[in-house]
């Protein structure tokens, strides 16, 4: 293989008319309702540290049940689709997404609560490694702008179903808001079983050799594409974990919160397209130092600024805060060695979930320790930690033998 030459896999003709279109609106529209479950853990947090209590240290533990689940169970529900079908398990794992939230609104305590978020995400952990496996079948070696509008949809979820929660907690319980999304749930999952395509077959792709050029090229960008996606994934949810109190503190209400939130999802999903737009054109390093340093700058600023001037803020932060994970995903198929491009998924998945679910427990140690403000440090410290594997990923996708060139579709090469 040549240089700049795209495997079996990345070379098919993309998929025509309506199967496609149809596979990437179900995809996206459960990625939006996955994602929107996610995150709307971060409005509750403020709501159930006073209802029962909890310490920082606590209350990330609680997101980390959920988080930790999803990730867990990233591979074995990659297999399980080979076995029961996509549609079967993406269906059926939301279903179980929703009937976690209506558990958790039921719940008397801890307990149940903590039994109920660890539900939930054992039904989202489907979400990621099918849907977009799905899109990446479906449309072959067109797949990066289909993937792109696929990662959009779950900022787009990110920025509506936490916003409209906040609204509905103006004049109801949590537990109103939860059921209520969980009946959400419910209608999603029929529409994905009553309408999502069949999936394509994944045609298969020649492996490279054992200890060959292309083999270790690979394999070594993959992992450092891992990790920079795993302390990128790290500091988006140390700073979301975080983000409701610091609102409180200069002053902001359980609505401004929300309203808070919202302008971060925003702008992530608008960081989305832009930098997914920017990475085509400048290449994945120059993108990474744009955006994580963009970050942890904003990340300071907003430790600094009184409430009103942050709200003007929040959005540029989201965009930068999401904007390296649109250029990481769409380079996942293009690293796949062997398997199926829903296990390679699963696989980057479980890595940037996991840390998602790992980091918050150890930056709210870190603030019940040293306080929020001091935590909140250290998760622009995390993002600035991609920066030199940013410099190695472009080393290693520089050395003779690698399989793609380094930089966007426009700059061959371009580092």
């Amino acid at each position: 293989m040549q240089p700049g030459e795209a495997p079996a896999v990345l070379g098919r003709r993309p998929a025509a008319g309506a199967p496609g279109l149809r596979t990437l609106a179900v995809a996206g529209m459960a990625h939006a309702l996955h994602d929107g479950y996610t995150d709307t853990i971060y409005v509750l947090l403020p709501l159930w540290q006073v209802e029962f209590g909890l310490g920082y240290g606590r209350l990330a533990l609680m997101r980390g049940l959920y988080a930790g689940a999803m990730a867990c169970l990233q591979v074995p529900a990659g297999r399980l689709a080979t076995l029961l079908g996509g549609r079967m398990v993406l269906a059926a794992g939301t279903a179980l997404a929703a009937l976690g939230y209506a558990l958790a609104g039921g719940s008397a305590g801890v307990i149940g609560l903590s039994f109920a978020l660890l539900l939930a995400g054992a039904g989202g952990s489907v979400q990621h490694p099918i849907a977009a496996g799905a899109v990446s079948r479906a449309y072959g070696s067109a797949a990066r702008g289909p993937l792109g509008i696929y990662n959009f949809s779950g900022d787009l979820g990110k920025a509506a179903v936490p916003a409209a929660i906040s609204l509905v907690l103006v004049s109801s319980s949590w537990r109103h808001a939860l059921w209520g999304l969980s009946l959400l749930g419910l209608a999603v999952a029929t529409v994905v079983l009553a309408a999502m395509p069949a999936m394509a077959p994944e045609p298969a792709i020649e492996a490279p050799r054992p200890g060959g050029a292309e083999g270790r090229a690979r394999g070594s960008g993959f992992g450092l594409l891992l990790t920079i996606g795993m302390l990128d994934t790290s500091a988006r949810m140390g700073l979301l974990t975080f983000l409701p109190f610091l609102l409180r503190d200069k002053g902001a209400s359980v609505a401004t919160i929300g309203l808070g939130l919202g302008l971060v999802f925003l702008g992530g999903a608008a960081g989305k397209a832009a930098c997914g737009w920017l990475g085509a054109r400048l290449g994945l390093l120059r993108t990474v130092l744009v955006t994580e340093g963009g970050t942890a700058a904003l990340i300071l600023l907003v430790l600094a600024l009184p409430l009103v001037p942050v709200l003007v803020v929040l959005p540029l932060l989201g965009t930068m805060l999401n904007g390296t994970s649109s250029v990481l995903y769409g380079t996942v198929p293009e690293l796949r060695t062997s398997g199926s491009t829903e296990r390679s998924f699963a696989l980057f998945y479980t890595g940037v979930i996991g840390a998602g679910a790992v980091a918050p427990i150890a930056f709210g140690v870190l603030g019940d320790a040293s306080g929020p403000a001091w935590a909140t440090v250290a998760t622009a410290a995390t993002a600035l930690a991609t920066v030199p594997l940013a410099f190695a990923l472009a080393s290693a996708r520089s050395a003779p033998g690698h399989p793609f060139p380094w930089g966007g579709g426009g700059g061959k090469g371009r580092a």
